[in-house]
C-alpha cells in the first residue's frame, strides 16, 4: 500500500496524458532513479520528487524489489503497445503503384544504401507526387493481398522517413529531429503521416502495423531508420511480385555486411537489432543462431560467443 500511496499522485497527474506520454514519463523517472541501499533514503534525482524514507524496507528486500520492477516493466510494455496500436481501417482503396519511388531511390540511393538527401530535396515535386499517392490510399484486406499490403507499408515507412529527414536537413542524426518534450519525445513519435483520414507516426507503422500484423522478421532488414547501422535503404521499391526475394536479399546483405555484423565461427559481433527484437527472430522454436545461420555465409555454432556492436546513429548519407 505504501508503494501505491507513493506513486498514486504521480500517476493521477499523468492520467490525462496520452499513453505514450505515460510510458515516457515512467521511463524518464526510471533513468533518474539512483537507489542507495546503504542509507535510509530512496534518492530520486528529480525536482518533482522528494526523499522517501518509507521505502527503506522495500529497497532492502530483494524479492519485493524484483516483484515491483516486474510490475513496472509490465506496465511500460503495456503502455508502449497501447501507444503504438493501430485499429483496422475501413477503406475501399485499390493497390497503388510504387514506380515513382522506384525511380527516386534508383536515382538518389546507392547500392550500399547511402542516401542523397539533397537530391530528394531538389526533386521534391516528384517526391511529393509519390507521397500523395501513399496518402490517398490506405491498404485494406478487401482489395489488397498480403504482399501488396506489406510492400506498401515498407515503402511508406521508408519514404516518410526520407521526407522527415529531408524536411530538417542538414542533421547529423535522425535522432536530432525532435518535437515535444526534450529527452522524452523522439522523431518516431511525430504525427506527420497522413493516409486517407488517419494520422500516424513512424512507430505506429512499424510497431502497430508491420510487426504485429505480418509477423515477418525480415522486415527489420527492409525498414530503414536513416542511420549508418540500420539495414540499407533498398535502391528499388518493394513490390508484391518480388517481395519474397527482396526480403531474403535484404536479410543476406545485412548479415553478410562486415560493417553491420562481424561473424566468425568463434565469435559473432552482431547488430543490436537482434537484441532489441530478439522475440521476432526466435519464434516457432527457432534460436537466434538458427536465424543467423539461415542467411549468414559464415555459420555459427552453440559455442560461438555472441555480443552486440555499438549502434551508429549518424545519418546514412
Amino acid at each position: 500500500m505504501r508503494l501505491i500511496t507513493l506513486f498514486l499522485p504521480l500517476f493521477v497527474k499523468k492520467l490525462n496524458d496520452p499513453p505514450r506520454r505515460i510510458l515516457k514519463f515512467f521511463a524518464s523517472i526510471g533513468k533518474k532513479i539512483a537507489i542507495n541501499r546503504s542509507t535510509t533514503f530512496f534518492r530520486i534525482k528529480s525536482s518533482k520528487l522528494m526523499f522517501c524514507p518509507v521505502l527503506r524496507f522495500y529497497l532492502q528486500n530483494k524479492e519485493i524489489m524484483k516483484f515491483y520492477q516486474s510490475i513496472i516493466v509490465a506496465f511500460l510494455l503495456t503502455a508502449f503497445i497501447t501507444a503504438c496500436a493501430v485499429k483496422k481501417i475501413q477503406s475501399s482503396s485499390q493497390p497503388v503503384s510504387h514506380e515513382i519511388w522506384n525511380e527516386l531511390v534508383g536515382k538518389y540511393v546507392t547500392e550500399e544504401g547511402k542516401v542523397d538527401y539533397k537530391g530528394f530535396v531538389k526533386d521534391s515535386v516528384r517526391f511529393n507526387e509519390y507521397l500523395a499517392i501513399l496518402s490517398s490510399s490506405h491498404p485494406n484486406d478487401s482489395n489488397w493481398n498480403r504482399q501488396e499490403r506489406l510492400a506498401y507499408w515498407l515503402n511508406a515507412y521508408n519514404a516518410f522517413t526520407v521526407q522527415i529527414v529531408a524536411r530538417n536537413y542538414p542533421q547529423k542524426s535522425i535522432k536530432d529531429i525532435k518535437n515535444g518534450i526534450p529527452f522524452v519525445n523522439t522523431v518516431w513519435d511525430i504525427k506527420f503521416i497522413k493516409i486517407e483520414n488517419e494520422t500516424y507516426d513512424l512507430n505506429n507503422i512499424e510497431h502497430g502495423i508491420v510487426r504485429p500484423r505480418f509477423e515477418e522478421p525480415r522486415v527489420h532488414f527492409a525498414l530503414n531508420c536513416a542511420s549508418v547501422s540500420c539495414p540499407r535503404l533498398r535502391n528499388e521499391a518493394y513490390t508484391a511480385d518480388k517481395l519474397e526475394a527482396q526480403l531474403t536479399d535484404q536479410a543476406k546483405y545485412f548479415l553478410n555486411n562486415p560493417v553491420k555484423n562481424k561473424i566468425t565461427p568463434e565469435r559473432a559481433q552482431i547488430s543490436k537489432l537482434f537484441s532489441w527484437f530478439k522475440g521476432d527472430f526466435t519464434k516457432n522454436g527457432k534460436s537466434l543462431r538458427d536465424f543467423i545461420n539461415q542467411y549468414s555465409e559464415v555459420k555459427i555454432n552453440p559455442k560461438t560467443d555472441i555480443d552486440y556492436l555499438d549502434y551508429d546513429w549518424n545519418l546514412n548519407e
